[in-house]
């Protein structure tokens, strides 16, 4: 909120995250694949696209401002575990289930950029992390998660009981996989051996 981040701990998230984007497109477009309504598969489209538009420009200014190498990058267990719960439930879960687990990266970096905003000075220009606070903080990013939420919640609507349990599932998972990959960042945790 107020720039003091160690920035060796935002390194290692925006690298993770990098990483974690490129599976988490991938993810977008399995679903898609998989969705027979039209309407539906151009809105994952158009979320696959987003990653590329928006949040890789904003990588790719950090990993110059921070020079990190892409190249050396490979994903932390937390990461690791994240995008293949993921993957996994767009190729092998319902429909319904795998956008309940596609729903928390959109709807928890949303409510995380708003909180942030609304506690940071928005004014101080030399807070290194005030673009991705506007990012995601930002009315544009905030139409796509609604966007998101809205679809899952018209998805549930449809489902029987036990179905709406296993996509609450799902999202119960991801959540949680949030917060791992959020934890894993910020302590820098990587592989032990």
């Amino acid at each position: 909120m107020n720039g003091t981040l160690d920035i060796e701990k935002f390194k290692f998230y925006i690298m993770q995250d990098a990483l974690y984007l490129v599976d988490f497109g991938r993810a977008l477009s399995i679903l898609a694949g998989r969705c027979s309504e039209p309407k539906l598969v151009r809105l994952l489209l158009s979320f696959a696209t987003g990653i590329e538009s928006v949040e890789e420009l904003l990588h790719e200014k950090y990993f110059k401002l921070f020079d990190i190498q892409q190249r050396t990058m490979e994903q932390s267990p937390s990461c690791l575990a994240y995008t293949q719960f993921l993957l996994a439930k767009v190729s092998l879960g319902s429909i319904e289930e795998a956008w309940a687990a596609l729903l928390p990266c959109f709807w928890i970096y949303r409510e995380v950029g708003k909180y942030i905003y609304q506690q940071a000075n928005t004014s101080d220009s030399t807070n290194p992390f005030k673009e991705w606070i506007d990012t995601y903080a930002g009315e544009e990013y905030s139409d796509v998660a609604q966007q998101a939420i809205d679809t899952t919640e018209l998805l549930a609507q449809q489902l029987s009981e036990t179905s709406f349990e296993k996509m609450k599932e799902a999202f119960i998972y991801s959540s949680r996989f949030e917060y791992m990959f959020w934890d894993s960042a910020y302590k820098q945790q990587w592989w032990v051996i």
